[in-house]
């Protein structure tokens, strides 16, 4: 059936209108915002967990690591000061916002480049302390962002916002990962040592953070930032940030099951997260080339990322209950650690470790887009959003963190088969409790809310 003229034409200029939103100068700063977001978690994370096994570090020294994380897993204790006091000068000439955006943005270039000249067998200790000054700038940085997407974009912008914060943030990991995993592997080639080249890739990263400053040069402070700035003298501040928190934190226990929820919440990407931390040791270690690793996460890994989390992830959460999109989630996720046991008996070859990374970084996509969808169904109280989401994706970080840094030593135990089977099983925890919330009907309000 052909449409009429009108109905064809009113059609496009729908989409077109849809289009054209991502054009707008706040979402491009928000996309730019997420790409400097993106950038720093791998830093000391999977492409700090490369550079220690390309050095020789031990398996259990590398799982050890996962703890210069913690500042992602406590950001919430600092969010309410983020929210309340200002920086010298700095706020005075940019605002409330964009002054701590600056403050941090700086923070981490200097703890990058500090980062990329220790060496982490000569200098374990140095390596530790640069990286959390780098994860403690990069969480305060997510904390204000968060902020300043909410505040900033108007409602008809919020979607659009979200979905380019959330693709250029792959984007900056990618170029984290494999960009600066290939540019090594590229140096080396050239006939540079691994002393030299690792520095050099850590000294490109803390340049790149230059696009995030960019971004809050080119871009305008909320009008709610830029009306409070200055307002609060510093014992108004301190008040300001006992009650922020105080409210947020209150506001959220006094809730039904909240004590299970936030069990949950940590419990849930809990098999993706200690499979994550030993992946790159894993590849490495079946005789994977740094080069070839870095080509197919690249590729192979970002393409699936894009349509887990984008394409995917982004149509289960829209489409699907809370609770049906989590279990399904929850078994991919799963189904995504089992696949390296059978990675492990294949011999090596590119097209081995592209199946298993495209399954990996498939069901990963779907999971995390899943998994944000219900973080944020629970922060349904506009006074307390940006505290309450830096609790809940603190906890959701603590897997990655606290919980994974034993891994290796799992591993020298009971190697890479039984290792990555345990991990599989990590995930039961989260989903009896998951039954069980689901049978005292907590996922139903959040449906309705989402409804609304």
């Amino acid at each position: 059936m052909t449409l009429p003229a009108d109905a064809r034409r009113s059609r496009a200029a729908a989409l077109l209108d849809t289009l054209a939103v991502y054009a707008r100068p706040r979402v491009l700063v928000v996309l730019l915002l997420g790409f400097s977001s993106g950038l720093p978690l791998a830093l000391t994370g999977e492409t700090l967990t490369v550079w220690m096994a390309d050095s020789g570090v031990d398996l259990g020294t590398i799982g050890v690591f996962a703890l210069v994380g913690l500042p992602y897993t406590i950001k919430f204790l600092w969010a309410p000061i983020v929210d309340a006091l200002q920086v010298p000068w700095l706020t005075h000439k940019l605002g409330r916002r964009r002054g701590w955006l600056v403050a941090t943005q700086l923070l981490l270039m200097a703890a990058i480049l500090f980062l990329g000249t220790r060496d982490p067998v000569a200098a374990p200790l140095a390596v530790a302390v640069g990286a959390l000054v780098v994860a403690f700038a990069s969480a305060t940085q997510d904390i204000v962002i968060d902020a300043y997407r909410v505040e900033s974009l108007p409602t008809d912008e919020q979607a659009a916002g979200m979905a380019s914060y959330v693709a250029a943030y792959r984007v900056g990991q990618l170029v984290s990962v494999a960009g600066l995993i290939g540019l090594t592997a590229w140096l080396e080639g050239k006939g540079l040592g691994k002393a030299v080249v690792w520095p050099i890739a850590y000294a490109v990263a803390a340049a790149l953070v230059l696009v995030g400053l960019a971004a809050v040069l080119i871009g305008r402070e909320p009008e709610d930032g830029a009306a409070r700035s200055g307002e609060e003298s510093k014992a108004d501040a301190v008040t300001r940030v006992l009650r922020t928190a105080w409210g947020a934190f209150a506001d959220f226990l006094t809730r039904d099951a909240a004590i299970a929820v936030l069990v949950f919440v940590v419990l849930y990407k809990l098999c993706d997260a200690l499979a994550g931390r030993m992946t790159a040791p894993f590849v490495l270690a079946l005789g994977y080339d740094k080069e070839a690793y870095a080509t197919i996460v690249k590729g192979v890994g970002f393409a699936a990322s894009l349509i887990g989390g984008g394409l995917v992830g982004g149509a289960v959460a829209r489409t699907m209950p809370l609770a049906g999109a989590l279990w399904l989630g929850a078994f991919l996720q799963m189904a995504s650690n089992l696949v390296f046991v059978w990675l492990y008996f294949q011999p090596v070859g590119n097209w081995a470790l592209s199946a298993a990374i495209l399954v990996e970084n498939f069901t990963a996509g779907v999971g995390t887009v899943i998994f944000v969808a219900y973080l944020s169904a629970l922060c349904r109280n506009p006074l307390h959003t940006a505290t309450q989401f830096a609790l809940l994706t603190a906890l959701a970080s603590f897997g990655r963190t606290v919980l994974s840094s034993g891994t290796g030593y799992v591993v020298q135990a009971i190697g890479w088969p039984l290792f990555f089977i345990a991990t599989a099983a990590a995930a039961l925890p989260a989903l009896a409790l998951m039954a069980w919330l689901q049978r005292r009907g907590h996922f139903a309000p959040l449906d309705a809310e989402r409804k609304v």
